[in-house]
């Protein structure tokens, strides 16, 4: 039972990171290139301050449950969960280390101007959209493989005794 539910907030928290990456990779993305750029960048700041809260939350319950789940389970299990929780956490590292600092630029761009070089910028900031969402996307896909598929001994808590 224990691991049935995390399983399923696993599958949920992912779920929720991969949609949300998603929505903004079709949808908010080629809007904010369809609008002149003072509303982008407005747009842009302020989205990203729901965002912060929101979408690590759903990526630190992603990647916590995940390798919680990879470590209470055994053979094929642990393998797809680990799996897909290095996937959110690549998710969360590019977000941190790729598009939080390109927010920040972001946000003081639409207090003041953007430099001559923001559209090269905005490229990176998608680039790094791209890959955040097809790690999210991934580990969302591998965890409904993994709750779709036949149960398995391997889906048994690991450790002595437990054989």
């Amino acid at each position: 039972m224990r691991i049935r539910l995390l399983q399923g907030i696993a599958l949920l928290a992912t779920g929720l990171l991969a949609g949300a990456f998603g929505y903004g990779a079709a949808n908010l993305v080629p809007t904010f290139n369809a609008v002149p750029l003072g509303m982008r960048l407005s747009f842009h700041a302020e989205l990203m301050k729901m965002n912060g809260i929101t979408v690590q939350a759903a990526m630190g319950v992603s990647t916590v449950c995940s390798l919680a789940l990879a470590a209470l389970t055994r053979g094929r299990t642990r393998l797809l969960a680990g799996a897909a929780g290095l996937l959110t956490l690549a998710s969360f590292l590019i977000t941190r280390f790729g598009n939080v600092p390109i927010n920040g630029r972001i946000k003081e761009w639409a207090r003041t101007s953007a430099p001559a070089d923001h559209a090269e910028i905005l490229r990176r900031w998608e680039m790094f959209n791209d890959l955040r969402t097809g790690a999210a996307v991934i580990a969302f896909a591998v965890l409904v493989f993994l709750a779709l598929g036949p149960q398995t001994r391997d889906r048994r808590p690991a450790g002595p005794g437990t054989g």
